[in-house]
């Protein structure tokens, strides 16, 4: 059981981090409907830094990670690119075109993961992988697009923003997850190099934090002429529950989603690991079925199970 444990180690904490994105995806969407998205997705990497610096401090007994300098230059990256850009993208796709044809479209990223692990790392994936994540993007796919509203309402100009945004938010998460790979240590430093991917984690989201830096601003300049034309936008529900939801989602997403996801990255292949991690869309259904109720029809079901099946092939 050890042995299997320890063999499938990347894939198992893959699809951990797409349970605890899930719990992310709740939360935050809970928060960001009194809080505003700005305000969350800056204040997640903030509560996120300060909790994997305490657990830096209490697993290796230091604040600061002991990192090569290359390093430290490819986590920078993937942190700006896959946490500060990537997910602002997706964020703002959001507001576009919706969270269902905006999953559908993250659902490529996995794509993008295996041709760059294939083009930078030299990872070359077994047909029975190849047809694994084919079949779990598949699943995905059709679950998130049996849900989707019965009107639409965004203009054809905010359909093709939305998509763009939506489609460099997938690349960018597959980049940032590539970087982190290399920041690691992999692909050029020997194994006994590598850097722990909790270390990993709290450099990247330190440069994550430095890549909010200009969204910020541009959101509060925003901000302060909607306030003075009028037309701020008023959050409703309460802003106390919205800041204990961001608290949670942070704990789910930043510290322990993206830690899972570089020891993902670590322990297999690329695009294997960027599969498991797109999951999300297959365990929202039982999310929302207990959270808010809602039914799940048998396309959702025959969905999930293919991705599943996906999934398996995987191992």
């Amino acid at each position: 059981m050890w042995d299997w444990i320890a063999t499938y180690k990347g894939q198992l904490a893959a699809l951990s981090t797409a349970v605890l994105w899930t719990g992310t995806a709740m939360f935050f969407t809970a928060a960001g409907r009194r809080l505003g998205t700005t305000v969350v997705n800056a204040s997640r990497i903030a509560i996120a830094i300060v909790l994997l610096g305490l657990a830096h401090r209490y697993l290796n007994g230091l604040w600061i990670p002991e990192a090569q300098s290359r390093q430290v230059m490819f986590l920078a990256m993937s942190g700006v690119v896959g946490l500060s850009i990537g997910d602002q993208a997706l964020f703002t796709a959001f507001a576009y075109i919706g969270p269902r044809l905006s999953t559908l479209i993250m659902t490529t990223s996995p794509i993008f993961a295996g041709a760059l692990g294939w083009i930078v790392l030299g990872e070359h994936l077994q047909p029975q992988a190849l047809i694994g994540m084919m079949l779990t993007v598949g699943g995905v796919a059709w679950v998130v697009l049996e849900r989707s509203p019965a009107t639409a309402t965004a203009k054809t100009h905010h359909q093709l923003r939305g998509v763009l945004l939506a489609l460099v938010g997938a690349a960018c998460q597959s980049g940032g997850l590539l970087l982190s790979k290399q920041g690691i240590g992999h692909g050029w430093l020997s194994s006994d190099q590598h850097l722990d991917p909790q270390a990993a984690t709290l450099i990247r989201m330190c440069f994550a934090a430095v890549g909010m830096g200009p969204i910020i601003s541009i959101y509060a300049l925003r901000e302060r002429q909607r306030r003075r034309a009028g037309t701020l936008v008023k959050r409703t529900g309460s802003r106390s529950v919205g800041w204990a939801c961001t608290l949670a989602g942070a704990i789910c997403g930043p510290f322990l989603g993206v830690w899972m996801s570089l020891v993902a990255a670590d322990n297999a292949p690329l695009g294997i690991a960027q599969t498991l991690c797109s999951m999300v869309p297959i365990f929202i259904v039982p999310a929302v079925v207990i959270i808010h109720k809602e039914k799940v029809s048998a396309r959702a079901v025959f969905g999930a199970i293919v991705a599943v099946a996906g999934a398996s092939l995987l191992f």
